[in-house]
């Protein structure tokens, strides 16, 4: 079997010039990145030309740009999510004087389906960071410093990043989540559809928590459902 490339970048930490980021969550069809990014710093204005692209702000607050103009800008603070087509240029800046911690959701998974526009770090026109700019999450700092989830635990797995829970949850049904629920989720695994078989709901989709539990009156969940919660701690 022929070994999927983006799995080098798994228990590894990329290195960036507005900070770094690294993979907590990895499947077939979807991964999750933990995205640290410096006050006053911000990513390239960049594009996916293929790739579904969801964000959870955790931690700080996110200046994202949706496309090329500047003035398509928006704050998005702890536990707002957003979803962009494939193809849609963006760029999140840090506005929070302690950084801002995001979680990147993207499917299908291909680190290389990256187009840069523009970059205040010259990178323009390069591709993602290659072995040079990567360094092994050793299991001490694993523990310390950095965070991954275990795809085999059945259990519930949760991680405190500051103000916010982060968790991964395998679910039968969404009858447990309250219709108010302010939470965040991204969806992991599996499909909530009509009797069609038509989903409205799948795998890389970002949305809140009560939307789960509100469509989940009308369709029915096709596979047994996991995904990564983020909701305020209190």
């Amino acid at each position: 079997m022929k070994k999927n490339k983006d799995s080098f970048y798994d228990n590894r930490v990329v290195f960036k010039p507005w900070g770094y980021e690294y993979t907590i969550y990895r499947n077939k069809r979807v991964a999750v990145t933990f995205v640290n990014i410096k006050y006053k710093h911000k990513t390239s204005l960049h594009s996916h030309p293929n790739k579904l692209t969801g964000f959870i702000v955790l931690n700080g607050n996110a200046m994202i740009q949706h496309g090329i103009y500047k003035e398509n800008s928006w704050i998005y603070p702890p536990v707002a999510r957003l979803v962009l087509r494939p193809g849609l240029f963006h760029s999140i800046e840090a506005t929070s004087k302690k950084g801002v911690q995001v979680l990147e959701i993207e499917t299908p998974v291909n680190k290389n389906d990256l187009v840069r526009f523009q970059d205040k770090y010259g990178r323009q026109h390069k591709p993602y960071e290659g072995k040079i700019f990567t360094k092994t999450i050793d299991k001490k700092n694993m523990n310390k410093n950095y965070f991954t989830f275990n795809k085999r635990s059945k259990k519930i797995q949760k991680f405190y990043v500051k103000n916010t829970i982060i968790s991964l949850e395998r679910l039968k049904s969404f009858k447990s989540f309250k219709k108010n629920d302010q939470s965040s989720a991204a969806i992991l695994e599996g499909d909530l559809a009509d009797k069609k078989g038509r989903s409205v709901i799948k795998v890389g989709e970002v949305v809140r928590t009560s939307t789960l539990r509100i469509l989940s009156d009308a369709f029915k969940l096709k596979k047994k459902f996991t995904i990564i919660r983020v909701s305020k701690s209190k």
